[in-house]
């Protein structure tokens, strides 16, 4: 299939015409569940995971990272709805990437997306089996039991209809939102100032800051926590009614709903008792604020199985996102392409079956080795996520440069200083995944899954991409209209 000059180092295989039609998903989505589906996907981080950045920095060090982050967030979430509107594919970031810097760009980014989703819900289904041990009725129940059942459970939700997946998503991110309310309010009356600082400082430090400046760094890849899942929207492109409107939309609207539940968080569920101190080590803070609020008893047991919705969001909506990053990469063949067959449902069964399939592997060998489960996972999502968001927000300066007359439905307001801003944040974030030893073998494991990735791609996928996926063959035919009107340019 001729598309033009074809990107150099690089082979199409032409497919027949019923390739696609048994690769179709279905539109579904208007901006309400869209933002549902981003919300959802993060909401899990204002439950879990975020709180132990207190053990790391202290509670000043973790806000001070916390705005940072959500600075990065910012610019990133901007920059991405503008390129969501441009170029509204499946494949979400690996798109933005393939448009910018080719193949090779397109294929980083996507694999690096695919392990962030892929592991994130890995660490979501610990803090559920977390939860749900904190009750006891259900303490003496194996933690793996429990992540057994929800990959079963939820994977099996996703392939049976992404109506049937958004529509649960919304209902299940509004009663996790409920939830996070009616814990402000009680947090209220039993705030205390005195624990925000209640860990022993390292000597010569002050309790404001008990591990130092360095503490900042340490806990940063747990403040990305409270964002981390937002870029996922743009996956919804090709299942979202109006994907140029509602797509940005939903996106926007969703980064300022995390930042409101963030802060309140952060600040109202560390000044109740055990405070920072305690926090610091807890797989379930907010079941620890809530027996400090209620007493226990049946009342904040409900309460503490109702939270539980919060992780249960996350883990549903990301496992959709895992599940659209697998299929854009198979569609266009950059990984095997029997993975982007549709079910009857026309959603993507072999890659949600997959990426689950991963997941409970990674958590269990972790669990196996005697490794801190939660904060491993934690940190390898967030080291494939932090080189994604850099990628990201590099293409979107790239684009704006190369390609000024793509259609832009919806424009950053922050424009390339957002995203040259945002890309360096992400650099910094992407160095404190580091600065805890215990974490190190983690990331590297990923570092070399990802050169092994590599590996793949040059010596075996690079020679068989389709050209009829819909993210390489609009690439290809913008490069043939530019090659049309800047020939002397483009044939160097």
């Amino acid at each position: 299939m001729d598309k033009g000059r074809k990107p150099r180092g690089v082979r199409y295989e032409d497919v027949d015409a019923g390739y696609l039609e048994r690769r179709q998903l279905r539109r579904s989505a208007g901006w309400v569940l869209l933002w549902a589906l981003g919300v959802g996907a993060v909401i899990s981080g204002e439950f879990s995971g975020w709180n132990l950045g207190l053990a790391a920095g202290g509670f000043w060090g973790l806000v001070v990272a916390t705005v940072l982050m959500a600075t990065m967030y910012l610019c990133m979430v901007f920059s991405i709805a503008e390129m969501s509107a441009a170029l509204p594919h499946a494949g979400g970031s690996y798109s933005f990437t393939r448009n910018a810097f080719g193949p090779l760009g397109g294929f980083i980014n996507g694999i690096t997306d695919a392990c962030e989703f892929v592991l994130t819900p890995a660490v979501v289904v610990y803090f559920i089996g977390a939860y749900l041990n904190s009750l006891p009725p259900l303490q003496s129940v194996p933690v793996p039991v429990w992540w057994v059942l929800c990959y079963v459970i939820f994977v099996g939700i996703n392939i049976i209809g992404v109506e049937v997946t958004l529509k649960f998503g919304l209902f299940i991110t509004l009663m996790a939102a409920s939830v996070l309310v009616i814990f402000y309010i009680g947090a209220l009356t039993k705030f205390n100032p005195g624990m925000l600082v209640n860990i022993p400082p390292e000597p010569g430090l002050s309790p404001l800051f008990p591990k130092g400046s360095i503490g900042i760094f340490a806990a940063m890849p747990y403040a990305i926590w409270f964002f981390l899942g937002i870029e996922q929207l743009p996956l919804a492109a090709e299942e979202a009614h109006d994907s140029g409107r509602d797509v940005p939309k939903a996106l926007v609207w969703g980064m300022f709903t995390l930042l409101v539940l963030a802060f309140l968080v952060l600040i109202l569920n560390t000044g109740v008792a055990p405070g920072a101190a305690g926090l610091g080590t807890s797989g379930a803070p907010l079941a620890d604020g809530f027996k400090t609020i209620f007493g226990e008893g049946v009342f904040t047991n409900a309460l503490i199985v109702i939270a539980i919705s919060g992780l249960i969001a996350s883990f549903h909506t990301i496992i959709y996102g895992y599940g659209r990053v697998l299929f854009s990469l198979s569609r266009a063949g950059y990984i095997p392409r029997w993975i982007s067959l549709t079910s009857k449902y026309h959603t993507p069964a072999l890659a949600l079956i997959l990426g689950g399939a991963i997941g409970l592997a990674c958590a269990s060998a972790i669990q196996f080795l005697g490794g801190q489960v939660g904060a491993a996972l934690l940190n390898m999502a967030v080291f494939a996520a932090v080189i994604s968001y850099f990628m990201n927000m590099i293409s979107y300066i790239q684009l704006k440069i190369a390609r000024p007359d793509l259609p832009r439905p919806y424009k950053s307001p922050l424009g390339i200083p957002g995203a040259v801003l945002g890309s360096t944040l992400a650099l910094v974030a992407l160095a404190a995944c580091f600065s805890d030893p215990g974490y190190r073998p983690g990331v590297w494991g990923v570092a070399l899954f990802l050169v092994v990735a590599l590996g793949y791609f040059f010596f075996y996928s690079r020679h068989r991409l389709v050209a009829r996926a819909p993210e390489e063959e609009n690439a290809l035919l913008s490069r043939a209209l530019r090659e049309i009107e800047q020939p002397e340019v483009l044939g160097k």
